[in-house]
């Protein structure tokens, strides 16, 4: 069983309501929810956490490689274009991890189509709504999967 985080940047929990042209009618505990018996199927244990904080996401972060954390799905959301900290943070604690957005940010103004994090993550999915969620954790566990097999075949 790996441990996988899903760790939501600023605003995201006004997702359902906030605009829906861009980020759909689901909720942010409707992903939640989802992405947590999407895991549990596959026999992973999965957290997810949301801030507004940047602080509070860099913590997590800290805390996540003290839990021996597996695997990691980011989505930075408004931090993904500013947060230099943050990018510190997932070098430093060098957990792998997938950015995820709802929305394309190549289809948004120009100033979103800059992200700190897609040079450093495994990969990058977006554009695709709460799918872009369900695929990143397909991802993961695949990844999970082939390191656990390499680790084994060592």
């Amino acid at each position: 069983m790996a441990k996988i985080l899903v760790l939501h940047g600023p605003n995201l929990n006004l997702l359902g309501t906030r605009e829906t042209e861009h980020y759909g009618h689901t909720s942010l505990n409707d992903i939640n929810t989802l992405l947590q018996a999407q895991a549990t199927a596959a026999g992973h244990s999965l957290t997810c956490q949301q801030s507004q904080s940047e602080s509070t996401l860099i913590d997590t972060l800290h805390q996540a490689k003290t839990d021996n954390t597996d695997f990691l799905i980011f989505n930075p959301a408004a931090f993904t274009h500013t947060s230099v900290a943050l990018r510190d943070a997932m070098l430093a604690i060098a957990i792998p991890f997938i950015e995820v957005h709802l929305s394309n940010p190549y289809q948004r103004e120009p100033f979103r189509q800059h992200s700190y994090f897609s040079d450093i993550a495994k990969g990058v999915i977006s554009g695709l709504g709460v799918q872009s969620y369900q695929l990143a954790l397909t991802a993961a566990m695949q990844q999970i999967a082939t390191h656990a097999n390499q680790t084994t075949s060592s």
